[in-house]
């Protein structure tokens, strides 16, 4: 069984025993050969879709970052931020998508996760893409984030938010909301980071 969120929704992820939340798994998959048809064909022939799945954190004592695929930043699952991103699945065709771990363990150090997904390269729009988030933990239902708002030429979206409730809760989010870059997704949810330019 799964639970699939509206927009807007929020739903807890709780403790179910005393060692904590365990690990948080957030899963990305997408269609990774589109229909092509028509002019789209020629500026996308042979060339797989390449969404890449990452995440801005806070924790508590105040540091902040990334953890991505784009500039090899993948984290750390039993030190900070305690969030960790398992590969770069360059084409969507890895049966196992692309996952972020967080250690729910750990969730008095953590202040608040915003999960997004961008195009790196290879695919007109959302739609074609056909992204579809799960984020599943121990011993309850599977929460789904389904894309299902396309009306964007953006090129990065942010998914789901994850905040620290009271040390032992995440609430989680769906937000699906489009930006042209991680610049204007950190300012609209008021990261308050710097950045630059990178290739993988």
């Amino acid at each position: 069984m799964a639970i699939s969120l509206q927009k807007g929704q929020k739903v807890n992820l709780q403790k179910n025993s005393s060692a904590g939340l365990g690990e948080i798994l957030v899963n990305l998959n997408w269609n990774s050969k589109p229909q092509k048809k028509g002019f789209l064909a020629n500026l996308f022939s042979g060339s797989g879709i390449d969404l890449d799945l990452g995440c801005l954190f806070e924790l508590k004592d105040g540091r902040k970052g990334a953890v991505q695929a784009l500039g090899n930043t993948f984290g750390s699952l039993n030190q900070p931020p305690y969030i960790a991103l398992d590969g770069d699945d360059r084409t969507g065709a890895a049966a196992a998508g692309e996952n972020l771990r967080i250690n729910g363990n750990q969730i008095a150090n953590i202040k608040r996760i915003l999960v997004y997904t961008f195009i790196y390269e290879g695919v007109a729009n959302w739609q074609q893409a056909d992204a579809t988030v799960t984020i599943k933990y121990p011993g309850a239902e599977d929460l789904v984030v389904k894309m299902d708002s396309y009306n964007s030429s953006n090129i990065m979206c942010g998914l789901a938010l994850l905040e620290n409730v009271n040390d032992e809760t995440f609430s989680v989010e769906k937000l699906v909301q489009f930006y042209p870059g991680h610049e204007a997704l950190d300012r609209a949810y008021n990261w308050g980071m710097s950045w630059r330019a990178g290739r993988k």
